[in-house]
């Protein structure tokens, strides 16, 4: 199975400024073939990734900045904005700004990539144009290395490889028959149906209060100042300390379920529509007055929301899966916290408080995020028992969307007008 392996680097002041210009050279590859697909696209034309690539060739002969980054970095930049605008369209994809996007780059080819350990702590890397790189070896390796992508989070550097470790996903869970429902909260993190709870406050009421003020420092300053690049510095840094701690979270939380577990069931959440912005209520009989529509209070039920890190927890779960054989899988949340696991009655008013259920029809008590989570449980055994025929709902046949996109590059190019100006070609300095 595929496999990635992250590790800090510890790169010299020539190697750092090297890779910020080659960072600087992908995100300007980027920008540029993202504007020439929506330029073609105004026009009813299309243009794909071969005619990119073939002008990004010529481009490199004439702009020295260009032809000093790896060439297969700037293709990769290619390859990934094409798979980008195949899966959610070219209007959709996002540009990708010098401070709202770190630098990152990826040299797709494993074979040209040398590894050597030094010592029990250090090892170093051969990478094109860059030369020897020492990272720091915190876990080996374990595999042949497919790629590598170096990164950029805040003041240091990483660099993160995919290994082809040779596993293989067991054909048995180590607990046959064993199931868990998920129910995801705010009050609690994770709610399991066996009654366990999985929680952790990521951000304390001082970090909180020191955020607050570290946002109140930067909009205080003045942009393009040193004294606003710090303080952007000094919230980032501890955003930074605090998405950590989430991820180290959802890492063991998913080793808990994926181990113990053969079925885990989570709920369907479209976290991106539960924290939607809401739109404010204009007064009809005053002109520029708002009515109040509790913004404020759905603005914190938001940061709430994206603070516990739902989805995270689920894709780790899924990750982990592949090595113990677990089945993941998702089903409808509807009426999950208003129906009683006993007597299956839906009635809103048996959940009388966050923690509280009690059963108008049977009387039965029990915690709420206990019960949802065994209600999430029962759907997923029923949909699990279902026979599975063909290609499941939603699920797409791979294809080559390159070679598709090449096929049809040549007779959109003939069919555009020829008294039309061209649009800009890749890269614009």
């Amino acid at each position: 199975m595929l496999a990635g392996r992250r590790y800090r680097l510890d790169l010299t002041p020539g190697q750092a400024e090297f890779a910020e210009r080659i960072g600087g050279a992908c995100r300007s590859v980027w920008n540029t073939a993202l504007e020439q697909r929506r330029t073609y696209r105004r026009r009813g034309a299309f243009i794909g990734y071969h005619e990119q690539a073939r002008q990004l060739a010529e481009a490199k002969q004439e702009f020295a900045w260009l032809s000093e980054a790896p060439g297969h970095c700037l293709q990769q930049t290619l390859i990934d904005l094409d798979q980008a605008c195949s899966r959610h369209g070219t209007w959709k994809v996002h540009w990708k700004s010098k401070t709202g996007n770190p630098p990152s780059f990826r040299f797709p080819e494993g074979a040209k990539i040398a590894i050597e350990r030094l010592n029990r702590r250090w090892a170093r890397a051969k990478l094109p144009k860059l030369g020897w790189v020492r990272f720091r070896i915190t876990r080996p390796l374990g595999g042949k290395v497919k790629n590598a992508t170096v990164s950029r989070d805040g003041t240091h550097w990483y660099v993160s490889f995919l290994v082809e470790d040779g596993l293989i996903e067991p054909e048995r869970h180590a607990h046959p028959g064993s199931a868990v429902g998920i129910d995801r909260g705010v009050a609690k993190v994770a709610t399991r149906s066996d009654g366990r709870f999985h929680h952790q406050v990521f951000a304390r009421d001082r970090e909180v209060e020191h955020a607050k003020k570290l946002q109140r420092d930067f909009a205080r300053t003045t942009k393009g100042s040193a004294r606003r690049r710090d303080a952007a510095a000094r919230a980032a840094d501890l955003a930074r300390k605090i998405r950590r701690r989430r991820e180290d979270f959802a890492a063991k939380t998913a080793c808990a379920l994926a181990t113990s577990f053969e079925l885990v069931v989570f709920e369907a959440l479209a976290t991106k529509n539960m924290t939607a912005r809401v739109e404010p209520r204009p007064d009809p009989e005053r002109p520029g007055v708002f009515l109040p529509n509790g913004a404020a209070g759905k603005s914190g039920l938001n940061r709430s929301i994206l603070d516990k890190g739902w989805h995270r927890i689920e894709l780790a779960t899924r990750s982990k899966a592949r090595y113990t054989g677990t089945n993941v899988i998702t089903v409808n949340p509807a009426y999950t916290s208003q129906t009683c696991n006993v007597c299956t009655v839906v009635d809103r008013k048996s959940r009388e408080s966050q923690a509280v259920f009690r059963c108008t029809s049977c009387g039965h008590t029990e915690h709420a995020d206990v019960n949802a989570a065994k209600n999430i449980l029962t759907a997923g055994r029923a949909e699990h028992a279902q026979p599975r025929t063909g290609v499941r709902a939603g699920a797409r046949k791979p294809r080559n969307r390159v070679s598709r996109k090449a096929n049809r590059q040549a007779t959109a190019a003939q069919a555009t007008a020829q008294t039309e100006p061209e649009p800009a070609e890749i890269p614009r300095p």
